[in-house]
């Protein structure tokens, strides 16, 4: 189907790519998730009149960048607005100081667009010096991608040049706009119910490749994953010098793979070897600028696929590189599907937690910043940092100039401290050198810690000698009572207890037990629900210098009874309610919520002198039995020692 202007319908729908940004947009309201920001420096005289002309005429050029998204009963539309209604952002700020200058290029980055109402292009001059600025275009991602940043570029320095010389910018017309592309996508994918549909046909396919596929990848986070991700992000930057970037190249042409498929299957490697299983995924973007039309395009046309690598069997790399190849060039086959439609169509187990299909994406940029001219400025790039990560981990390389790659990790900090992410950038580099001196090694066999990892790791954890103290819990306790005896030490609801409330009600209890003759090897079993009293009865059990019995109230009737028939306690600690569940054994009970502990003071109380014999290290804490799945429970017993230990 070629791509040409369309007669366009009142309502233009979005492309797909774009209305997972729009309801994102409503979920979420403006961040700077989806930005993508250009920070560059400009040294000498500046006409800022040039300047905001240049950007205005740019954004008339570019239909996607004076579009706003309306809705109509829930259903968004795109809304281009005339070349004249487009209000100009650019926004000027004096800056005096260098660390000014970073605050302000990154809240420059940072800036939250209301896709609604205002333009998804936005321009910030910092005014550093009479001769020193500093240009920020911060582009919406639904507006555009990485791609769009050279003509984007390009035509800013062609716009400026024109208005510094007097005149508007001579445009060679575009061949078509965004709404053109909007309205020829949906078009020549189909739908999926048509099954002589290229949409269809490539559905087909991702159904095949990713059926079964884990849901969220396993990696060594600090945090556990929150509910509600907050997309905060840091970078981590590092480099593959030229000698290795030679060599990957090397590597790549033996294997009759691409330079990044190597990078691609070193990441594979490396996430196996970090825990994520042998089932990995990694997300990456696909350029989507399938026709000539588009070329020069500001416009939303990335496209993302999966890929899908197996790296079971502990397999050599060369191997895994040429699985990498074979689903790659499969990919490339069936890249027009678009990555939103497939995630509704496939439905994976949807969460707010983690993105759908993969959490890890890796992307070899060819988008170098193209070499334009501003008349009378030299310019530079500089980083602009947006503080966010739409994943857990994103892998972006890039050639830096002198024939290495300059490599960034934007890492989610939710999940991850910077020290974390700057071990794993330092593995990754440390296995490619390894790979690429011998591609035919085992994924297993190559050594990723650092000789000093290893060191802790084989001797200095498990150098587990240490002096235990030759002491009992009860010993233990007292010493954290005597310490802090007004920190809380149980919360239940509401309610809470120090340590010093906890330990004058296990030591009255503890009294009463040591009159019924509760000691040293003597068994009491506790039949409660979790409860402060639970607490109360396990610490006066090891006051009185017993061992205690744990019996859930949820046992089986049976097994509580041979429990408590093959144990033998001298005593029930239990309440009203669960005594009447318990099965007729003929052995006391003490209703711990019909007994009184107010009769008298505790302190003082359960020297070895008031027990009914010393209590030792070596004498019985507690006594628990096994599940008996395979035979008749056996109890086990667990002294004093042991828990010290």
């Amino acid at each position: 189907v070629p791509l040409v202007p369309r007669v366009r319908p009142e309502r233009v729908p979005l492309s797909f790519a774009q209305a997972r940004l729009w309801f994102l947009y409503r979920f979420e309201g403006p961040s700077a998730t989806y930005n993508i920001p250009v920070a560059v420096r400009l040294t000498g005289d500046l006409d800022i009149e040039a300047v905001v002309a240049a950007v205005g005429d740019v954004v008339a050029r570019h239909e996607s960048l004076r579009t706003v998204f309306g809705e109509d009963e829930g259903v968004p539309f795109q809304r281009v607005l005339p070349a004249e209604e487009a209000s100009i952002p650019v926004h000027v700020e004096k800056v005096d100081s260098p660390p000014g200058v970073m605050a302000a290029v990154t809240a420059a980055a940072g800036y939250g667009f209301d896709i609604a109402h205002e333009i998804p292009i936005r321009a910030t001059l910092l005014e550093c010096g009479s001769r020193e600025h500093i240009l920020v275009l911060v582009l919406h991602h639904i507006a555009g991608d990485g791609g769009s940043l050279a003509p984007l570029a390009r035509d800013v320095a062609v716009a400026y040049a024109a208005r510094v010389d007097g005149h508007a910018p001579g445009w060679v017309p575009l061949p078509v706009q965004y709404a053109d592309y909007t309205l020829w996508q949906r078009e020549l994918l189909g739908t999926a119910d048509d099954p002589g549909s290229v949409l269809a046909a490539q559905v087909e396919y991702w159904r095949a490749e990713l059926a079964g596929l884990p849901e969220c990848i396993e990696l060594p986070t600090d945090r556990r994953r929150p509910a509600a991700p907050s997309y905060r992000g840091g970078t981590v930057e590092f480099v593959i010098d030229p000698e290795r970037a030679s060599a990957v190249t090397e590597l790549a042409r033996r294997c009759g793979a691409t330079p990044s498929m190597v990078l691609q299957s070193v990441l594979a490697v490396l996430l196996r070897r970090l825990g994520a299983g042998v089932d990995v995924a990694i997300g990456g973007p696909i350029a989507g600028r399938t026709d000539e039309a588009l070329a020069e395009l500001v416009g939303f046309f990335v496209n993302t696929w999966v890929l899908r690598v197996d790296v079971s069997g502990n397999p050599r790399f060369d191997q895994v590189l040429d699985r990498v190849r074979g689903k790659a060039l499969a990919a490339y086959e069936n890249q027009d599907a678009p990555f939103e439609r497939l995630v509704e169509l496939l439905n994976p187990t949807r969460s707010t937690a983690y993105h759908p299909l993969f959490q890890v994406s890796f992307a070899l940029q060819n988008n170098a910043f193209p070499e334009v001219e501003f008349p009378g400025l030299e310019w530079t790039t500089l980083a602009a940092p947006t503080g966010t990560s739409r994943f857990d981990l994103s892998f972006t390389l890039a050639p830096d100039g002198h024939q290495g790659l300059a490599g960034v990790v934007e890492y989610a900090s939710d999940l991850f401290d910077r020290a974390t992410v700057e071990s794993i950038a330092a593995r990754y580099v440390r296995l490619l050198e390894l790979i690429v001196a011998d591609p035919r090694g085992r994924v297993e066999g190559y050594e990723i810690l650092e000789p000093d990892e290893c060191e802790l790791v084989l001797r200095t954890w498990n150098d587990t000698s240490a002096p235990i103290p030759d002491t009992t819990i009860p010993g233990l306790f007292g010493k954290q009572v005597a310490a802090t005896p007004n920190a809380v030490a149980v919360t239940f609801g509401d309610e809470s207890w120090t340590y010093g409330e906890l330990s004058g009600r296990a030591k009255r209890l503890a009294r009463h037990l040591i009159g019924v003759g509760v000691g040293p090897e003597v068994l009491v079993a506790v039949a409660l629900e979790r409860s402060p009293e639970l607490v109360v009865a396990l610490l006066a059990v090891l006051e009185a210098g017993g061992g205690y019995l744990p019996i859930d109230p949820r046992y089986p009737g049976a097994r509580t009874g041979f429990i408590l028939a093959d144990a033998a306690p001298l005593l029930i600690l239990t309440d009203t309610a669960i005594a009447s569940t318990l099965p007729d054994n003929g052995i006391p009970t003490l209703l711990l919520d019909a007994y009184s502990d107010e009769d008298g003071h505790a302190e003082g109380l359960t020297p070895d002198s008031d027990r009914t014999a010393s209590l030792r290290p070596g004498n019985t804490a507690y006594v628990m039995y096994t599940s008996g799945s395979t035979g008749t429970p056996k109890g086990v017993t667990v002294d004093h020692h042991n828990v010290v230990n």
